[in-house]
């Protein structure tokens, strides 16, 4: 799944805020990994649905469909950008994929026990997560699982910049509560002391981590520094919603830029980019 849940931090109807598949997918590999490493902990064995909350462009959706032929998968999505990729990618029609957000999505819609619940970077846009988990959990066949995975990064240079460079700006009060909104996330043991109390006493049906990833950029010297190519698909999304003018939009991103360059400075290799994840899963009995 991907960081994928749509958000219109000023206008709704600000396309300049919407989602881009294509700069998403710059780091495609480095998005997919806790992914991969997030459903490689789901004990659920042969589920019939399998849902996917905030599915994205729908390439790590496909591999839901690869792991479990036989489920009824559904990908879901706020986004019409990502979502009309994900049509596109899925040419044998093998996944539902459906537009609707977080907030409003019920799993009562499938008409069908869901077996498989998993929502990947995706609940920090999502301020309310905490009380719809309980929802969600609720909504699981026995033996079913909920697997969720949120960023943990945001205190690090790269969000802290982001933050510092917007208050200075003199539309800071426009961009301050787009920028709040997404970091929505709780530490591990809130998401550890919920699950355990709605799934069964056993204290192995829930597991949850962090895991930070050192990711390594490319960075050719007379390109945008690869710290902003990440955010710009993600993180700085409630920024671009309102600084619709351009030369606005890129002073912004210049005075970001010049703070990234010293934060992450460029090697022989890439750019250094270390980035912590929080993962937890939980089964029903």
């Amino acid at each position: 799944m991907a960081e994928s849940e749509n958000l219109a931090p000023a206008d709704p109807g600000s396309r300049a805020s919407a989602w881009d598949p294509r700069q998403y997918a710059r780091f495609g590999d480095h998005r997919g990994r806790p992914f991969r490493d997030l459903v490689a902990q789901v004990p659920t064995a042969d589920p019939k649905v399998v849902v996917d909350l905030g599915c994205g462009a729908g390439d790590l959706t496909l591999t839901l469909a690869e792991r479990w032929p036989d489920a009824r998968v559904v990908g879901i999505d706020s986004s019409p950008e990502m979502l009309a990729r994900a049509r596109e990618t899925d040419g044998a029609g093998r996944v539902e994929w459906v537009e609707a957000a977080a907030e409003t999505w019920g799993p009562a819609s499938l008409v069908a026990p869901v077996d498989v619940l998993v929502t990947n970077a995706t609940l920090q846009w999502v301020p309310s997560h905490l009380r719809l988990i309980p929802t969600w959990v609720a909504a699981l066949a026995p033996g079913g699982s909920f697997a969720m995975q949120v960023p943990a990064n945001f205190d690090a240079p790269s969000h802290r910049l982001m933050r510092e460079v917007a208050a200075r700006h003199p539309r800071a009060e426009e961009l301050r509560p787009g920028l709040e909104r997404a970091q929505a996330v709780a530490l591990p043991e809130t998401y550890a002391a919920l699950l355990l109390d709605l799934v069964s006493p056993a204290l192995d049906a829930v597991d949850v981590w962090q895991t930070t990833y050192e990711h390594v950029l490319p960075a050719p010297e007379g390109e945008r520094h690869p710290v902003l190519e990440w955010v710009l698909g993600t993180g700085l999304r409630p920024v671009l919603g309102v600084l619709t003018d351009e030369a606005e939009r890129e002073a912004f991103l210049a005075d970001y830029a010049a703070e990234l360059e010293l934060a992450y400075p460029r090697r022989s290799f890439g750019v250094l980019f270390p980035f912590t994840r929080t993962f937890a899963v939980a089964q029903v009995g």
